[in-house]
């Protein structure tokens, strides 16, 4: 090697190496600053400096005079900073992290458990240390248990976020990366920014939750790096991502070219199909509410009702309580948030989860539509829920219940080829069952209600499933193989005609 090719060498060499250096200097010198900023902090919360204590109360008894008056202003508060409460941190963090799993990219799933863990345990050990109460404010609008300092939502939400973006960047298109990052900048501040609005924490423990997050983050982040440099992978970046050659794999669905062909068509036949179908189920639930007085219908409909109750017991009571619970709002938004997630990861494409999300929003809204409009009363009989809401025609439970496990098993009996795949089909007979059965049960639904609950499922899954076409993938992942096959036979056939005779393969 020549004198000049050496330097060359020698000088591409080193500049990736004093990069890293360069860049891993930097991170750590911020790093330190935002620590010793929350160090400050700390010191001035524990030593009861007056300034401080005087600007927290002014804010917080401002923002309280300005909010209080405005219960509707405190709903929206309220829902905001539920963004940066621990049950929405913890379901995106888990759903990143079996994401990645999913997608074999563990160092990075680690990453997200350990910053995670962490920010989970520095909350409450600061809080417990230093003590300090929440804020006493003329009208209070919103509680929270534990004491004040640090701000465990602002503290969460930089960290979950904060995480979430550097993992997710490399998926993101360099022209939007700015964009982003502002956006989850705007919900870590907002957030925040709601937690002493509604009276819960000083402005200091927002601001020191803030600094916390920032320093943790940045530790994690810097391990991170060191992490790849150990294991020879080269460090880009920052702005590029943790694991910018990650990046097929962190995209939610890579594999989707277009999400649906002729998109405003397709909302546009949902929509007058959603028309028809609330149609459908006014009539009927018209017709069953005021034309079958003095029927056999009625007659059924009530003595069914007044027949299960023979059966009632203590145990029966909660048995049913806990079938019926199935059915109800939270059970199935957190079987679709566990579901939708997992489909996402394994097949890599937004349509599924798309048919799901519009199975559940078209079954409430037809359902929360079409009791409005019918109006029948709920059945003369002991009603162990109470009084409902809503009207008794169509059920919304088994309705909901119907909706979810069919559009499951729609889903995964094509896409599974085991013998287990019909468990799936069970489950979209039985849990709606076991959910008619609870409701008739505790009195609150006719069983002509299960007709009508059965009657809006059917419609409305019918329409998107032909509307969507959410196997469309399957269909023609088994066209490809046919295809694949068919060639195959061509070539063998063709191979077997065209050996010479004489031949050892034409003997045989």
């Amino acid at each position: 090697m020549s004198t000049d090719e050496g330097r060359i060498h020698k000088r591409v060499g080193w500049a990736p190496l004093r990069h890293f250096t360069e860049r891993s200097v930097l991170g750590l010198l911020a790093v330190i600053a935002v620590g010793l900023g929350f160090g400050l902090l700390l010191l001035l919360v524990r030593l009861h400096w007056g300034p401080l204590q005087s600007l927290d109360r002014g804010v917080a008894e401002g923002l309280n005079g300005l909010v209080a008056p405005h219960p509707p202003v405190v709903t929206v508060l309220e829902a905001v900073t539920d963004l940066g409460g621990r049950p929405v941190m913890m379901w995106l963090v888990s759903v990143a992290v079996v994401l990645l799993l999913i997608r074999r990219r563990t160092r990075l799933a680690a990453y997200l458990v350990v910053t995670g863990v962490g920010a989970l345990l520095l909350d409450p050990s600061l809080k417990t240390l230093v003590g300090r109460l929440r804020p006493v404010v003329d009208v209070p609008v919103s509680g929270a248990p534990g004491n004040s300092f640090p701000s465990g939502h602002a503290l969460g939400s930089f960290v979950a976020y904060g995480a979430l973006l550097l993992v997710f960047l490399p998926a993101v298109a360099p022209r939007w990366r700015k964009a982003v990052i502002a956006l989850v900048g705007l919900v870590i501040v907002t957030v925040g920014v709601t937690r002493i609005a509604l009276g819960v924490h000083f402005l200091s423990d927002v601001l020191a939750g803030w600094l916390l997050g920032a320093a943790w983050l940045g530790v994690t982040a810097y391990a991170f790096r060191l992490w790849r440099r150990e294991v020879g992978q080269p460090v880009r970046p920052l702005e590029e991502g943790l694991e910018p050659e990650a990046a097929h794999d962190v995209t939610p669905a890579p594999d989707e070219e277009k999400l649906l062909p002729h998109p405003w068509a397709k909302a546009a036949e949902l929509v007058v199909g959603w028309v028809f179908i609330f149609g459908v189920l006014y009539l009927l639930g018209w017709a069953v509410t005021n034309h079958t007085g003095g029927t056999w219908i009625a007659s059924a409909d009530v003595g069914f009702d007044r027949w299960l109750q023979t059966f009632r017991t203590p145990s029966l009571d909660h048995f049913s309580w806990l079938w019926s619970k199935a059915g109800d709002t939270h059970m199935i938004l957190l079987v679709s948030l566990v579901f939708c997630p997992l489909v996402l990861a394994l097949w890599r494409r937004w349509r599924p989860v798309l048919f799901v999300v519009l199975a559940m929003f078209g079954e409430l809204s037809l359902f929360l539509t079409a009791a409005a409009a019918v109006g029948r009363p709920r059945p003369p009989v002991e009603q162990l829920d109470g009084q409902m809401p809503t009207s008794s025609f169509p059920s919304g439970h088994i309705a909901a219940t119907m909706c979810l496990y069919a559009a499951i098993a729609i889903l995964l009996v094509p896409r599974i080829r085991a013998w287990w795949r019909w468990v799936f089909v069970a489950l979209a007979v039985i849990m709606p069952a076991g959910v008619a059965l609870s409701r008739m049960y505790r009195g609150m639904h006719h069983p002509t209600d299960f007709l009508g609950a059965g009657v809006l499922a059917a419609c409305w899954l019918t329409l998107l499933y032909f509307v969507l076409r959410p196997n469309a993938d399957v269909a023609e992942g088994n066209r490809a193989d046919a295809g694949e096959l068919t060639e195959r036979d061509a070539h063998r056939d063709l191979t077997e005609t065209t050996v010479p005779a004489g031949t050892p393969e034409a003997v045989r």
